[in-house]
């Protein structure tokens, strides 16, 4: 491997990122596509991979996987992807190259997309992944702290708006759901992130089956889709709202205004209120 390396995020929705990151993918070796499952979630960026000659690596845990990649590292047993990407690791014998910053990543990883490792999908694996991690230095209570008591001044107003504004919920099929326009958001100050976590709060209402949260990104809008027991939002995500994820947890998104997504919503909702009612 070289020595010098450059790690780059880069969104095609900023502008003058369309021709660096081009350039990027164009000049890569290896590309690494970690937890997604399908090169249309990452926009625009889906065909400058799909096109590359890099050799493509796919570790995610997601459900259905698109067929692109040279070497997978999938399973939808695992809880996280940043718990398969250790598991790499230690396929390739390489443990000694843990360092404090990487298990820290990491954890993180781990810890978040198992909800604080309380997902129903949170195995034995992923404590001992978590308890191997901690033995390379990941600090447990200052992770916590960071991502999950650390919030700002606009975050926790957008989120007291959300609760007492924005959230609805329909007994008759064992659903909430809440809308966030493009002006609420700016009213708030909101930032790439702020959102999240918040369709979680519909889903802990007591009777409450499948919560989804929508909100308008400009370009388009996004919807998070929660469940409980059985019943499957990636089936509903993919189906409607070109989505998916895993059964209990998905996404999606529509070229429609927010009232037309929510109304495309609303009206698929007796196709699945048999199951919402079941569970």
């Amino acid at each position: 491997m070289p020595g010098n390396q450059t790690v780059l995020a880069l969104s095609p929705q900023q502008p003058g990122n369309e021709t660096k990151a081009a350039a990027l993918i164009a000049d890569a070796e290896i590309i690494f596509c970690l937890d997604f499952s399908s090169l249309s979630r990452i926009n625009s960026l889906g065909e400058m991979v799909k096109k590359s000659g890099a050799t493509k690596v796919l570790i995610d845990h997601h459900l259905e996987p698109e067929a692109f990649a040279d070497f997978e590292k999938w399973s939808t047993e695992s809880a996280s992807t940043a718990g398969l990407i250790f598991e790499l690791i230690e396929d390739l014998q390489g443990q000694d190259l843990i360092d404090k910053d990487i298990a820290t990543c990491l954890y993180s990883g781990l810890m978040t997309d198992t909800g604080g490792f309380r997902h129903n999908n949170t195995r034995q694996r992923e404590f001992q992944i978590a308890t191997a991690l901690v033995g390379y230095g990941a600090d447990p209570h200052k992770i916590a702290f960071q991502i999950y008591d650390t919030n700002s001044l606009e975050r926790l107003r957008l989120t007291g708006f959300v609760l007492s504004q924005k959230l609805v919920v329909l007994p008759e099929f064992r659903t909430a759901y809440m809308t966030l326009s493009q002006e609420e958001l700016k009213s708030y100050g909101a930032q790439t992130g702020d959102t999240e976590g918040l369709v979680n709060y519909g889903l802990s209402i007591k009777g409450v089956v499948m919560a989804v949260m929508m909100y308008d990104r400009k370009e388009e809008i996004k919807l998070s889709f929660r469940s409980l027991g059985s019943f499957s939002v990636n089936e509903l995500a993919r189906k409607y709202f070109e989505g998916g994820g895993h059964r209990n947890a998905s996404g999606g998104s529509t070229k429609l205004t927010l009232e037309e997504t929510l109304k495309k919503f609303l009206a698929i909702l007796p196709e699945y209120k048999s199951q919402l009612l079941k569970e």
